[in-house]
């Protein structure tokens, strides 16, 4: 079974000797909705997507495809989101049993997603590493 791919077109922006830079435009869903201008909420942003393993040569402008491993985004969700959840909350019912004060158990609770976060910009180099995005040229 074929590992699913998360697509984007993107304009390359820049080319360094190592890392190719590659502007998005991502959307949310609200930002395709018919009703997006009365709403406020829909979501439209450029991103620049860092690529270092790339064969090819390119040139800036030239529009190309950056593709990801849907696994791979699972788990990025899992570290930057679910992790920090769970992390939250069992820091916060430990403190509360310990000490039987709501006030200092969520003030505690919040302090520690820092600690959490810090971890991760610790490990930022190993995660980058294993994030990798792909490019490759439209036809």
């Amino acid at each position: 079974m074929a590992d699913k791919t998360i697509e984007h077109c993107g304009i390359v922006k820049q080319i360094d000797n190592k890392k190719i830079v590659v502007t998005i435009l991502a959307q949310s869903a609200c930002a395709a909705c018919h009703a997006k201008g009365a709403c406020g909420t829909a979501e439209m942003e450029n991103k620049e997507i860092e690529i270092y393993d790339c064969n090819d040569k390119y040139i800036i402008g030239e529009q190309v495809t950056v593709f990801f491993a849907q696994k791979k985004g699972n788990k990025a969700v899992i570290l930057g989101y679910i992790m920090p959840l769970i992390f939250l909350i069992a820091v916060m019912i430990i403190v509360y049993k310990i000490t039987n004060n709501q006030d200092l158990s969520a003030l505690i609770a919040l302090l520690s997603l820092s600690i959490y976060y810090f971890v991760l910009y610790l490990f930022k180099n190993k995660i980058k590493k294993e994030f990798q995005f792909s490019i490759k040229k439209n036809i």
